[in-house]
């Protein structure tokens, strides 16, 4: 069993070895105590350099000690790569300032805890950027147009994969506010300037002939102006040279179609540049114009690569270069040269001034904080109560495997740098919840192989064989769903995708290897002789189709009403997070909790408000900043001064905020799920029939409007985690359909006499156990979350609530008769295009008659 079983053993050994290393620390250590711990070298020394850094802290000379050791180490050429031996530096890098760069930041990169908690659980930073005045003034044809599209290259360059949860939103006509988790300008003070960079990208011509030290003082070329190239040296100082660059571009940023970090030969960083299909033209062009003046002057012509107004390389060109790239070289550490990629790749038109920069606290009070972590350890026991009732050691198995799921899952979102927020934890607890369906699909088939009579052995891997082609079909559609939000979407549609990739595999992985090698060991090794299951629903026969019209009819009334309450209400069906509204900053002299204050905000009627608390950076002075719909904001502050006049509320500022989610997310998110829907019908027609594409897609659009129009009815608001809950809808409900049919697909070649009503209503029946356990644990989870939480996890809990009952409902009484009207009745119809049932082998097992 050892030998035929070791590859898996080692397999999820190393896996799971690897997700732990991904996840320590869990917390942040401070800087200063880690930095003492971690120097390996050179203790008294380091330990002087470290003091005199806190001295600097401690006289305002420094806003922390890793800006002060920067400091030490630049004023006074100080290695500091010397105190940690440990950590291996590239043997080219000669420069001590690019070097302790470096150093300092890995070790702070090491010092934080590896799944960053968002702004809603600790709060970050934020700062508003403006356009300039001469930008503003300039002759722009759609001012408003252009700050959007200023919001969409911010939002890209902070949130590459969706996953940052960063905030990013319009302040007024021409102001942009940014709010990053988990990040302090005490340790990153260059952030702000990352972000706000244009990324103006020219390649100039340097004079052929005149050169700065060949040419008297002060006298320069018409058309060109004088620029110093820096170059570092092997031995790590830097030289510096001057050029005559004309002042005129030859072709400009425009011409790039892609950017990316990459090393030379030596070990250095250097940026790659590849050009569009015009672009490649120019460069040709303009190369073999160098080329040909090289022939008339006898002197090789150089091509200046300048960003931003600063020269960063002259290389030279020797002949015409059509490959269509370049390259950028320097002294680039790696985080520069991504950075700059980055910045390549989104350049920004408007030219942005830092006007404010401040702290951010967690947008969530402490009770809220504390009572969802409650809710979460209660959910989870319920989760794992409710599969061990039914599936005993099986299920205690399955329980085991489904928290490895969870470590696999935070793992991999810590390696990708995912921030943790409350909806996020929502979203993996409900999530855990439905990833149990695979060792119910696994123990249902187990029970019905043990019910014939054969083995625990052999009921175990007939169990797994025939639950395989279910659990692949369902995850493999969810992923193409995945898939097509992380191609079309943007900012949490995006995330909502990698996520649910993410989560595709790691289920799987938990369900098909951790499950299975597990359930082999105390089987096969004969630690238990039976596996006792509780029963729920064996042996029904129910005639669904014959409600089946009934049903569907009510069904989509009830979607219409929805739809029509959704037409109604119009856009006051849409939160904060996706119309704007007012902000209005507080002077106090008392600080309220913000669960009070979102108390007191009810009271006046304002359900909708996001209250934190900020302090500007480089003061003490804390402030209740107040997000309200439009024209809300003063009557909050009215009742807030009359039910606590001792806190001494007083407005200090107001403005009006954009949207965070911008039109260009609504507008992905819904092309992401018509795409989806596509990919779905085509999946489901190739691997199954078209009629059963048919039957998934308008059950699952069923769903979605169902659980939409319901959300309406009771009267609650989207806001930005309903993107991802409505998603998460569409997953649910493809899969529990994908079960259905693959059951109705086995059945129809099992029982080649039976009539076509007859075989799905025993697959109905079949799969019924499976349905409600399934939908019983989710809806266990929805409801204790619902019950104990408030604001937006209260939101995605209650929309996947909707979704289960909707979910359930459709894979019985929508999708199951669709295809059977598709196909009108005629089991004939359906074996004309059917296609025979996949075959898949288990490595390692013997295959069970199917």
């Amino acid at each position: 069993m050892l030998r035929q079983n070791l590859w898996k053993l080692l397999l999820s050994i190393a896996i799971v070895s690897w997700a732990v290393a991904e996840l320590v620390p869990l917390k942040d250590r401070p800087f200063t105590a880690y930095i003492r711990t971690e120097a390996k070298a050179y203790a008294p020394e380091f330990a002087a350099v470290l003091k005199q850094a806190q001295e600097r802290v401690a006289s305002k000379q420094a806003p922390s000690v890793f800006m002060a050791l920067k400091q030490i180490g630049r004023e006074q050429k100080l290695d500091l790569s010397r105190f940690f031996p440990q950590i291996r530096l590239e043997a080219s890098l000669k420069n001590v300032e690019r070097r302790n760069n470096i150093l300092l930041d890995e070790l702070l990169k090491r010092s934080k805890g590896r799944l960053q908690l968002g702004l809603d659980l600790e709060g970050g930073v934020a700062f508003t950027l403006e356009v300039t005045e001469k930008a503003a003034g300039s002759s722009q044809p759609d001012p408003e147009q252009n700050l959007n599209k200023a919001i969409e290259i911010i939002s890209t360059r902070i949130n590459s994969l969706g996953v940052a949860e960063p905030i990013v939103r319009p302040v007024g006509n021409n102001r942009i506010e940014v709010q990053l988790p988990g990040v302090t300008t005490k340790d990153n003070p260059e952030i702000v300037a990352n972000l706000k960079k244009p990324a103006r990208l020219d390649f100039r011509l340097v004079h052929p002939l005149l050169a700065p030290e060949t040419t008297p003082p002060g006298e320069i070329p018409p058309g060109y102006e004088l620029m110093t190239l820096e170059q570092e040296e092997r031995n790590g100082e830097i030289r510096t040279s001057e050029l005559f660059v004309k002042r005129i571009p030859e072709m400009t940023g425009e011409a790039l179609s892609d950017a990316y970090a990459t090393m030379d030969d030596y070990g250095r960083f250097k940026i790659l540049l590849r050009f569009t299909t015009d672009g490649a033209k120019r460069f040709g062009d303009v190369t073999r114009t160098i080329a040909e003046e090289n022939k008339r002057t006898g002197r090789l012509g150089q091509l200046a690569i300048i960003l931003d107004g600063k020269l960063y390389s002259a290389p030279t060109v020797r002949e015409e270069i059509p490959s269509g790239s370049a390259e950028i070289t320097g002294s680039f550490s790696q985080r520069e040269a991504v950075e700059l990629a980055n910045v390549l790749n989104n350049p920004l038109d408007l030219p942005l001034e830092i006007r404010e920069q401040y702290e951010v606290g967690p947008s969530l009070a402490k009770d809220a904080i504390d009572s969802g972590k409650r809710a979460f350890i209660i959910s989870t026991l319920l989760t794992a109560g409710f599969i061990v009732f039914f599936y005993t050691t099986g299920g205690f198995l399955a329980v085991i495997a489904m928290l490895v799921n969870v470590l696999l899952l935070l793992g991999v979102m810590a390696s990708i740098g995912a921030t943790l927020t409350m909806p996020g934890l929502a979203g993996i607890v409900l999530t855990l919840a439905m990833s149990v369906d695979s060792n119910i699909l696994i123990f249902e088939r187990m029970r019905e192989e043990l019910k014939t009579g054969k083995s625990l052995p052999v009921a175990l891997i007939a169990g797994f064989d025939k639950a395989f082609s279910a659990i692949f079909d369902g995850n493999l559609t969810t992923l193409i769903t995945a898939v097509i939000m992380v191609v079309l979407g943007t900012g949490p549609v995006k995330g909502f995708g990698v996520t649910l990739a993410i989560g595709i595999f790691t289920t799987m992985f938990a369900a098909l290897i951790i499950s299975r090698l597990l359930l082999e060991w105390v089987v096969n090794g004969r630690l238990i002789k039976r596996l006792p299951m509780f029963s729920v629903l064996q042996n029904t026969k129910f005639n669904f189709l014959k409600v089946a019209k009934p049903a569907f009819v009510a069904s989509w009334l009830i979607v219409l009403v929805g739809i029509g309450t959704l037409v109604i209400k119009g856009d006051a069906i849409y939160g904060i997070d996706f119309t704007g509204g007012d902000q209005v900053s507080l002077s106090f002299a008392q600080k309220l909790d913000l669960a009070e204050v979102r108390r007191v905000a009810g009271t006046a009627g304002v359900m909708d408000i996001a209250p934190s608390y900020r302090t500007p950076i480089g003061t003490t002075h804390e402030m209740l900043i107040l997000q309200t719909p439009f024209e809300k904001a003063k009557a909050v502050v009215a009742k807030l001064q009359t039910t606590h006049p001792e806190a001494g509320f007083e407005i200090v500022g107001e403005s009006r905020i954009g949207p965070s989610v911008g039109t260009e997310i609504k507008t992905n998110a819904a092309w992401a799920i018509f795409a989806s829907l596509i990919g779905i019908l085509l999946y489901v027609a190739f691997r199954f029939e078209f009629g059963y594409g048919v039957g998934a897609v308008v059950a699952t659009v069923h769903d979605l409007f169902m659980t939409i129009g319901i959300f309406v009815l009771f009267d609650r608001q989207f806001n930005a985690a309903m993107v991802a809950a409505i998603l998460l809808i569409i997953g649910y409900s493809i899969n529990d359909t994908i079960v259905v049919f693959d059951r109705i697909r086995e059945e129809l070649k099992l029982n080649p006499t039976g009539t076509l009503r007859d075989v799905i209503n025993r697959s109905l029946n079949l799969t019924l156990s499976r349905t409600i356990i399934t939908g019983g644990t989710t809806l266990l989870t929805s409801i204790t979350l619902i019950l104990v939480t408030s604001g937006e996890v209260n939101d995605i809990a209650f929309t996947l609530l909707i979704g289960i009952i909707t979910g359930t409902f459709s894979s019985l009484f929508i999708a199951s008769p669709v295809f059977y009207w598709w196909h009108k009745g005629d089991r004939k119809h359906v074996e004309a295009h059917h296609d025979i049932a996949p075959k898949y082998e288990w490595t390692g097992s013997s295959k069970v008659s199917q």
